[in-house]
């Protein structure tokens, strides 16, 4: 039988020891290997990547610019709606303050929300009774289903809707410059006398903003209510020269712009202003008398063009109407005198469409409203030097040349009548 050698436990656990003890060395100095690398790291600069980590790591940093130029694009963007809006709103301020400005010119005083509100009712308004016309006319004299009304009814409040806004808002501010212009005209034919009541005012010793408000008129109208405004402005503590000079800008008056800067002149030149003043009123009396004489010397071209408008051309029309009925008249006449001898034997013939009388008698009455329309806008620019002031006799030349039409028509008829 064989026996094994049994060791000794003395010298296993001591080796067991040492092999320990080994491991913890081995531990120590890879944990100080471990802390060396660290603060060799944090003291000198990271070795170079590779090159397959560097293009690696690029790939990465592109979509991440990819990423921030996008968001950026965004902020961008949301920048840009910001400035759109921002001058939208400044725009829409603009117009507001033109509109504000425009009515205290024309001596309207209207809300700017009750304006707008009016004409889109009147708009509204105007559609309904186009849609309720449309409706009736379509479903009981032509009898067009209720889908062909439904579209006509859309499209008129899609379309129609908007040029009406767009020509109602048009008229209005023809109103308003038409109501300026006047304005304007009332402030010119009155200012002579004002100045002239304010030299008279300076001489007897007043200062110039004392004898400027001294010298208002109830006459004097619209220049007295603009006087005053002034006045207000320069008690608030505003320097004469600015408000006069607003006053005159607000104007478009070469007559009023020119007063008011000899006076501003004179102000600070420190002359004698009731002297100047006078002779401010002087000259612009002369002018006026320029102005009357002038008119007076086309007076032959202004009787001329309004007898062409006003009493040749509805007589010619409304003969070249008659004509057109008794040609036709003829024509059917002779057709049928063509039948019978087409009958007996010879080829005459004289049929076809000529000139309907009705569609002519439309083209006519156009033809005179237009007419009538340029003739008062010519007689007032040659009579007094602006067309605006011809807006007023245009409804007088539409309303009369029309009626003369009628009546011509009517006594040619009956003259032509007797004659076949």
């Amino acid at each position: 039988m064989i026996k094994l050698p049994i060791p000794h436990f003395k010298f296993l656990k001591k080796g067991q020891d040492n092999d320990a003890a080994a491991q913890g060395k081995k531990d120590s100095d890879a944990s100080a290997g471990k802390t060396l690398k660290k603060s060799q790291s944090l003291i000198s600069p990271a070795p170079a990547k590779t090159e397959a980590t560097r293009h690696k790591f690029n790939i990465f940093g592109f979509l991440g610019k990819k990423k921030v130029e996008k968001e950026e694009s965004i902020i961008e963007y949301y920048k840009k709606q910001v400035k759109k809006q921002e001058k939208k709103r400044i725009s829409s301020q603009e117009r507001k303050h033109k509109l504000r400005f425009y009515l205290e010119k024309s001596g309207l005083g209207l809300n700017l929300e009750y304006l707008s509100k009016a004409i889109f009712n009147l708009c509204v308004l105007i559609n309904l009774v186009i849609s309720a016309f449309l409706i009736y006319h379509f479903s009981v004299t032509l009898g067009i289903t209720w889908t062909t009304i439904l579209l006509s009814i859309a499209s008129l409040w899609v379309l129609v809707f908007i040029v009406l806004l767009f020509v109602l808002w048009v008229l209005f501010y023809i109103v308003v410059d038409l109501k300026i212009f006047k304005r304007k005209i009332d402030i010119e034919d009155v200012l002579p006398d004002y100045l002239q009541l304010t030299a008279y005012n300076i001489k007897a010793g007043m200062t110039v903003d004392r004898a400027l408000w001294y010298a208002v008129r109830p006459r004097f109208g619209v220049l007295a209510n603009e006087i005053e405004t002034v006045a207000k402005e320069t008690m608030r503590g505003e320097d004469l020269k600015a408000a006069l000079q607003k006053f005159a800008d607000k104007y478009d008056s070469v007559l009023l712009k020119r007063s008011i800067s000899l006076l501003i002149e004179g102000i600070e030149a420190g002359g004698e202003i009731g002297d100047l003043l006078n002779k401010i009123a002087l000259n612009i009396q002369e002018t006026k008398l320029m102005r009357r004489e002038m008119a007076a010397n086309v007076t032959t071209y202004v009787i001329f063009i309004s007898f062409a408008t006003v009493a040749a051309a509805p007589v010619l029309f409304a003969l070249s109407g008659i004509l057109i009925k008794v040609i036709t008249n003829l024509g059917s006449s002779l057709g049928d005198v063509g039948t019978a001898s087409s009958s007996a034997g010879f080829a005459i013939s004289f049929s076809g469409t000529g000139i309907n009388y009705n569609d002519f008698k439309i083209f006519a009455v156009i033809s005179l409203i237009i007419t009538s329309f340029f003739s008062s806008v010519i007689i007032a620019t040659i009579k007094m030097g602006s067309a605006k002031l011809g807006f007023k006799y245009i409804p007088v030349f539409i309303v009369v040349t029309v009626t003369l039409f009628f009546i011509a028509e009517n006594i040619l008829g009956k003259m032509i009548g007797l004659f076949f």
